[in-house]
């Protein structure tokens, strides 16, 4: 999508060139026009976690996300709004990382305005929220979840259930006027700690229901994670993450909390 959102930053900053770069983790769909953007925009400083800089220097793991973006082209492509010739076809590339934050820094940006990295690990080890005071924005992408097309709120931790909780509750702390989560929606006003409580509600029901699930089918990760699939991802008839990525990170899950109740 690297064209198009190179087309929609012009429109905003016109003869300007951004400055920098935040990503708040490395799966392919959240940094992969990256090298695109470095290409287009030379002097760009790319930031991230010092976790992150060390994944996407693994050939494995750009290996991965290489074939998970080319597997989503097609169905990119099959978008009535979209021309085949504004995507990028070429394989995803790995970057450098201009700008390391440790866990927790302040950059100021100008202006007035100052860019709060906060470590939030629970989706991925490497992740990162953004938060600006001076505005009461919230950058969190899948740190709080994510609310679907159809009403319903995918929990999004990966790889520690309890990290993705206590950092709910730390975002229930803040003060947030406009909360942007990774896909669909930006949440204003009152909805944004609704939004917080709802989501902390689900989390800890997916895990009681993955508990109940795993019982019932004698600890099979595999009949756990049909199960779910059926529930939450065969019902939605709108907008989704394409099957693979989907099922991929519902394993996972299933498996951390599987380990975590019965070690």
């Amino acid at each position: 999508m690297g064209k198009l959102y190179e087309k929609d930053i012009r429109k905003v900053l016109g003869n300007q060139n951004p400055e920098f770069l935040f990503l708040t983790h490395v799966h392919y769909d959240h940094c992969g026009s990256a090298s695109y953007f470095k290409k287009i925009f030379p002097d760009l400083k790319i930031c991230a976690s010092r976790r992150a800089q060390e994944i996407i220097r693994r050939e494995n793991a750009v290996s991965l996300m290489s074939s998970l973006s080319q597997y989503v082209i097609p169905l990119i492509a099959k978008l009535p709004e979209i021309q085949k010739e504004e995507l990028l076809m070429e394989p995803f590339q790995a970057f450098d990382v201009d700008i390391v934050f440790n866990e927790e820094c302040v950059i100021n940006i100008g202006d007035g305005l100052n860019i709060r990295a906060i470590a939030t690990p629970g989706h991925t080890r490497d992740m990162l929220s953004y938060y600006i005071p001076e505005r009461k924005i919230l950058i969190a992408t899948e740190s709080a979840g994510c609310l679907g097309r159809n009403g319903h709120i995918v929990s999004e931790f990966l790889v520690d259930y309890d990290a993705y909780v206590n950092t709910l509750r730390l975002f229930s702390t803040l003060e947030v006027e406009t909360f942007c989560q990774g896909h669909h929606f930006v949440f204003t006003g009152g909805d944004v700690q609704d939004f917080f409580a709802k989501s902390l509600e689900t989390t800890e029901f997916f895990k009681i229901h993955v508990d109940e699930l795993l019982r019932r089918e004698g600890g099979s990760i595999d009949k756990v994670v049909d199960t779910i699939k059926a529930e939450e991802y065969d019902t939605n008839p709108g907008i989704k993450q394409p099957e693979r990525a989907y099922l991929l990170n519902l394993k996972t899950q299933v498996t951390h909390l599987a380990a975590k109740l019965y070690g």
